[in-house]
């Protein structure tokens, strides 16, 4: 990075922190600090709502998620605008009528409050987690980029995040989050065009797209209905339709957002905002991983795309072998090269040769298993080392490609990502932590002014917990298949508590409190086992506990 790089990145960061902490700061009361006294216009929420899911993973991960796997994981979203709708028809109108601080404030009055500390509780677990990760995934940037310390990165981007979500609460974190939005789609956009114009002056956009669905890049809809295929239409209609529900309707993060909103029409519009954009942001976001997979058809691209990594091989007793692959590759890459042109020119000629097709994608399945052997190494050099380095593919991208100055402007995308769901995050935390625990159980006699301190105190508790979830963080398959792993682990038992207290009326307390406890046990089980993709999971946990919770009250009906 040069000079000019570092200072776009402090300057973008540090102008969002102060901003956010000095515009927002002095909240008298729980309604201000928690709700922003109802004052949000709709696209102030719909900004939020996006910033909130579109974290540092995500523009870190899902272009290598894209340039491994192809389009396929936009289905992951395609029950998202459906669950919009749901949402402003159902949840929102009754959030607003009830005036609550939380969601789980609403199942006290339909259920009790044990319900409601078990759907708290939930909810405080997995997004205690996921906020850890959102912190994680930026940290390894940096960490990766300066050979700084993870763990000093991890603390440093916290403390970050931890100023102005302390100093200004749920307006902070709205105030700051339209920043962030404009910071990150104009840096992915700039980033677009410019992978458009390395690519050779020869090859058109949809030639590119040729060569992208020659390489099954461009596989966007997937109808099996194999149950262990990760992203199908199925999965994504349904699992995707039920993990969207749960995290906009159940999890205060989300929650958090709209019900600052000035009336319920404005939140409705703010959701409806989101369903409406969010699959193309997606989709545009995937492509552009699947245009980096395009450029390096006609550039040289690394054994292995974690830096750390390709260091500890090339230092240990396999370093001969490991510099044999090297060379294996720089080979196997510039013949792929040369067919990739000529393909490209039969491509203009609007013919579609099947054996320099063949020829293209035998080089790149050549190509994959030279990695897949360099991982072998890699793996045998350190068995504890996540090999996985899809998250480091974009970031590879921008550090060696990208001109000076739009470096500092991607990483500040990453960064602010990251801050902007973070923030939400903690303040999600810290407010179900201080209404639905601390007020409910503890202390419900003291004034405005203590539980306005209580939440700045619960954000601080919460931002040290998320940084140690931080600090112990490791790769899974890559990032944001993590952070929906662990949502969709506890997503369905909370939303099956909501539909049934929003659908099943006959159903009271007893009943789906153990429902939600059994339901949820179960989950976890059949995680273990790993017979079923995650996005299911979602599903499965909400009918169990709908199921169970119908049972349980037929059960206890005939008892009495």
């Amino acid at each position: 990075m040069q000079t000019i790089d570092w200072i776009v990145l402090s300057v973008t960061l540090l102008f969002i922190v102060i901003y956010g902490s000095l515009k927002t700061r002095g909240s008298k009361n729980v309604e201000e600090f928690i709700l922003g006294n109802n004052e949000t216009p709709w696209w102030t929420v719909g900004l939020s709502v996006m910033a909130t899911q579109a974290s540092a993973i995500t523009f870190l991960s899902t272009p290598g998620q894209a340039y491994h796997d192809g389009m396929g994981f936009v289905q992951f979203y395609f029950g998202l605008p459906i669950a919009m709708v749901v949402i402003c028809i159902t949840f929102i109108p009754i959030y607003h009528k009830l005036r609550v601080f939380t969601a789980y404030e609403f199942l006290e009055q339909r259920f009790d409050v044990k319900t409601r500390s078990l759907a708290s509780i939930l909810f405080l677990v997995q997004r205690g987690l996921g906020t850890g990760l959102t912190i994680y995934a930026p940290a390894i940037i940096l960490s990766a980029l300066l050979g700084w310390n993870l763990t000093f990165m991890n603390i440093a981007i916290g403390i970050l995040v931890i100023i102005y979500t302390f100093s200004g609460g749920t307006k902070a974190v709205n105030v700051t989050q339209k920043q962030q939005m404009f910071v990150i789609m104009t840096g992915m956009f700039i980033t677009f065009f410019l992978i458009l114009s390395y690519l050779p002056e020869e090859l058109s956009f949809s030639n590119a797209l040729g060569i992208a669905g020659a390489n099954d890049k461009m596989n966007i809809v997937d109808f099996s209905f194999d149950p262990e295929t990760r992203y199908t239409f199925w999965s994504g209609i349904t699992g995707g339709f039920f993990l969207a529900l749960s995290y906009f309707g159940t999890d205060q993060s989300q929650v958090g957002r709209y019900l600052t909103g000035r009336s319920i029409r404005e939140s409705q519009m703010g959701l409806i905002m989101n369903g409406i954009l969010k699959v193309p942001m997606q989709f545009f976001i995937l492509l552009t991983g699947v245009m980096v997979f395009v450029f390096f058809q006609f550039h040289s691209s690394p054994l292995h795309f974690n830096p750390t990594n390709n260091a500890l091989a090339k230092k240990s007793e396999y370093k001969t072998e490991y510099e044999k692959l090297e060379k294996e590759l720089e080979s196997v890459q510039n013949e792929k090269k040369e067919i990739s042109m000529l393909y490209v020119g039969q491509l203009n000629q609007d013919f579609d040769n099947p054996i320099l097709q063949q020829k293209m994608v035998s080089l790149s399945g050549k190509e994959k298993d030279l990695r897949e052997q360099a991982k072998e190494i890699i793996s045998k050099v350190d068995a504890k080392t996540e090999t996985n380095d899809k998250d480091y593919v974009f970031l590879y991208f921008i550090l060696n490609f990208l001109p000076k100055g739009l470096i500092g402007l991607l990483l500040a995308v990453i960064f602010s990502a990251a801050m902007s769901s973070s923030a939400s995050g903690l303040n999600a935390l810290a407010s179900t932590t201080t209404i639905d625990i601390y007020k409910r159980n503890l202390r419900a006699d003291k004034s405005e002014k203590h539980f306005v301190t209580a939440t700045k105190l619960f954000t601080l508790m919460w931002g040290i917990i998320a940084i140690l979830f931080a600090c112990v963080g490791t790769l899974f398959e890559n990032l944001i298949q993590l952070v929906n792993i662990v949502g969709s682990i506890f997503y369905g038992t909370v939303l099956g508590i909501f539909l049934v207290a929003f659908y099943v009326k006959f159903v009271k307390a007893r009943a789906v409190f153990w429902s939600a406890v059994v339901s949820q046990l179960t989950i976890f089980y059949i995680y273990y086992l790993d017979i079923v993709s995650f996005l299911w999971l979602n599903f499965i946990g909400a009918f169990l506990t709908i199921i169970l919770g119908i049972f349980f009250q037929s059960f206890l009906k005939t008892k009495e």
